[in-house]
């Protein structure tokens, strides 16, 4: 994908959606994930592998909008946060390091 406009559609969901075939990103609104096992849920939280776990975390539709974002921009990869002070605050913890001190109004 090279064009802005190609990326803007298509960047992050590749294939047609196995369940329904469509052609659209599938909009995901559910809360909770279903486990296979205690064990499926344990490596999920533990990151031991990849997966759905709790909507604020992880969520099939924000994955396509945090691909696509990052394919328009041109980065390694992207976040999709619930407001503007929490990228604030991902902004600022990134950037600051141990001991520094951070002073806001």
């Amino acid at each position: 994908m090279s064009k802005l406009e190609t990326k803007c559609l298509h960047a992050g969901y590749e294939s047609a959606e196995p369940t329904t075939h469509a052609h659209a990103v599938p909009l995901y609104r559910t809360a909770s994930y279903r486990f296979d096992s205690t064990e499926h849920a344990a490596n999920l939280f533990s990151l031991k592998e990849l997966g759905n776990i709790y909507t604020r975390l992880m969520n099939p539709t924000t994955d396509v909008l945090e691909q696509r974002l990052a394919a328009m921009e041109g980065g390694a990869a992207g976040l999709a946060v619930a407001s503007g002070t929490s990228a604030i605050f991902y902004s600022i913890i990134n950037l600051a390091k141990s001991g520094d001190e951070i002073v806001a109004a």
